[in-house]
């Protein structure tokens, strides 16, 4: 090895058998030598090229929740969210400044409004997505978005579907984007203090547990089952769902029904009771009659966060004054 170099440098080699013919140790035509030392530049520039460039960012492979097997960047520098919860916990975990684009129902936090509004979450505008040059998006989770992640992922972008839908997604999610963002550490905090506030905010099982529709629509009346976010609130809150062998996140189902099953509590979205309280197909029901409501506003009501605590002591505070 010559004195000063501080490793054996191919190039250096190759460049140094282009010198002359005779370095090769046998008589060659001069043509044949001028062929061969342009192939030898041409192997060594080559050479050169891969040992100085700077290393390519590494990708993940992720499993998505729809059980497609995604190449993504790690770390996103240009993120598209296109799920309320998603757009919230990447600001939690300190990757807010990736944001490119998200939905028209990001409201949270107040910071989200900044990002560019891109519109629907479902069947989303593939046009606009583009013009933000993303390097992922986010979409949620539903069969309807699956012809968007294909078209994506065929001009190169990654794109992933992601399951919101109940308190233990709050952790997974927060440790999915952690991951993808270089932001794992920030997303283990998260989820630590997650739990530990969750199990604070949830009070002992009262002796009585008061019966509540969870009624999310009026026209025709369709009620939040057991696989919803939201009946897990009510029943960390101390109520018990009126419907819960409704499975799947939202069914419809009967004033009769209802009328039947006699809820002690009608909880509904919004400042208060809409029109339908007075109708008279809904007298039938006693907390109607009664004007027995649970009004709720605020977006922590709607999507798996780490404000979920906060909308848990709510509820309870509503349900232990009820039942005075």
């Amino acid at each position: 090895m010559p004195s000063g170099e501080g490793r054996w440098r191919p190039t250096a080699l190759l460049l140094s058998l282009t010198a002359h013919p005779s370095v090769l140790g046998w008589a060659v035509p001069i043509r044949t030598w001028l062929i061969r030392s342009r192939f030898l530049l041409a192997l060594a520039l080559l050479t050169q090229a891969c040992t100085s460039r700077p290393a390519a960012r590494h990708g993940l492979v992720i499993v998505d929740d729809a059980g497609d097997s995604v190449l993504a960047p790690a770390p996103a520098r240009r993120i598209v969210s296109l799920i309320p919860a998603t757009t919230e916990l990447l600001f939690a975990v300190g990757a807010g400044g990736s944001l490119v684009g998200r939905t028209a129902w990001c409201d949270y936090p107040p910071a989200a409004l900044a990002v560019p509004n891109l519109g629907d979450g479902i069947n989303p505008n593939l046009e606009a997505i583009l013009a933000s040059r993303p390097d992922l998006v986010v979409l949620y989770n539903s069969a309807q978005n699956a012809p968007a992640a294909n078209r994506l992922r065929k001009v190169g972008i990654a794109a992933l579907r992601i399951n919101t839908d109940a308190l233990s997604d709050v952790a997974r999610v927060s440790r999915l984007l952690g991951r993808l963002t270089g932001h794992l550490r920030e997303a283990d905090s998260l989820s630590a203090a997650f739990d530990t506030a969750l199990a604070s905010a949830t009070p002992r099982p009262p002796s009585h547990r008061p019966k509540v529709l969870l009624l999310v629509w009026e026209q025709p009346p369709m009620t939040i089952g057991r696989g919803s976010y939201l009946n897990e609130l009510i029943e960390r809150a101390g109520g018990e769902n009126l419907f819960p062998d409704v499975t799947a996140s939202a069914g419809p189902v009967s004033i009769e029904a209802v009328a039947v099953r006699d809820p002690d509590l009608i909880l509904t979205a919004g400042t208060g009771p809409s029109a339908f309280a007075r109708r008279p197909e809904w007298q039938v029901v006693r907390a109607i009659r009664e004007r027995r409501f649970l009004p709720i506003s605020g977006s922590e009501f709607n999507q798996p966060s780490p404000r979920a605590p906060e909308a848990i002591r709510h509820l309870a505070t509503l349900l232990a004054e009820s039942r005075r």
